[in-house]
């Protein structure tokens, strides 16, 4: 009788190693397709994320260019439409002053919606460049002012001899800082506040907004705000009545 053993042997391993090369190509063809897969979402996200839009008003629908940079922190366009559908019919016929301007969205969604001028103040400039370049693009260069500068500095040297807004117009003043600003400058941040409240003629609005970790019972005038949550944004809202 033939000993077939030793055949048996080398077939069998011949068949697994087949079998193991076999699942090794499969697995690095998984691999390529998952990394292809996850470059295209995230380029298809880095596309979303650096293309905004006006919500409403007379540049509704409009696309406004932001850098992409995380430390501007866009505000969630649910947060803006949410809190413009609060301040809405107050900002038409104020003058805007969006001290944090990041991507220039809140005070360009403003004027869209009525305010007849803006001053945006943002301090990286590669973004203060983008908020020009989407100002121009919307033809408001004789309306909205870019400020390349930091808002506390421009807040105690240059608004007192350099702003100068339309007489007797109310202001909205907008208030979106890094959130870590209200635990790491909270002095300065409150300070900021109260000093823009004091200079703001009556009538003007207040807006506010920080994360949850943030109490609304340490801004002046305590208990008086009007205070939203969409998480993980809180919006304050305050109008200056004398």
């Amino acid at each position: 009788m033939t000993d077939t053993s030793g055949i048996s042997y080398v077939v069998n391993h011949e068949l697994d190693h087949y079998q193991f090369s076999l699942s090794v190509a499969r697995l690095k063809d998984m691999n390529r397709r998952s990394k292809k897969i996850g470059r295209t979402r995230q380029l298809k996200e880095a596309s979303m994320q650096t293309k905004l839009r006006i919500i409403g008003g007379k540049y509704g629908g409009r696309q406004i260019q932001y850098s992409g940079e995380q430390r501007t922190r866009p505000m969630k366009n649910r947060v803006r439409e949410a809190m413009f559908n609060l301040v809405g019919p107050w900002v038409k016929g104020t003058y805007t002053i969006d001290l944090f301007a990041g991507t220039g969205a809140v005070g360009l969604e403003s004027v869209s919606r009525g305010s007849v001028g803006a001053t945006l103040i943002e301090k990286h400039f590669p973004t203060a460049r983008m908020i020009r370049d989407n100002v121009r693009t919307l033809e408001l260069e004789s309306t909205v002012e870019v400020v390349s500068g930091d808002a506390f500095h421009w807040l105690e040297h240059r608004m007192p001899s350099q702003f100068q807004p339309p007489s007797n117009t109310p202001w909205a003043i907008f208030f979106c800082p890094p959130y870590d600003f209200f635990l790491n400058r909270q002095e300065e941040m409150l300070n900021m506040i109260q000093t823009m409240m004091d200079r703001a003629p009556t009538g003007s609005h207040v807006i506010v907004e920080s994360d949850t970790q943030f109490s609304d019972e340490l801004l002046p005038y305590a208990g008086q705000w009007d205070v939203r949550t969409y998480p993980p944004a809180v919006l304050m809202l305050l109008e200056k009545f004398k």
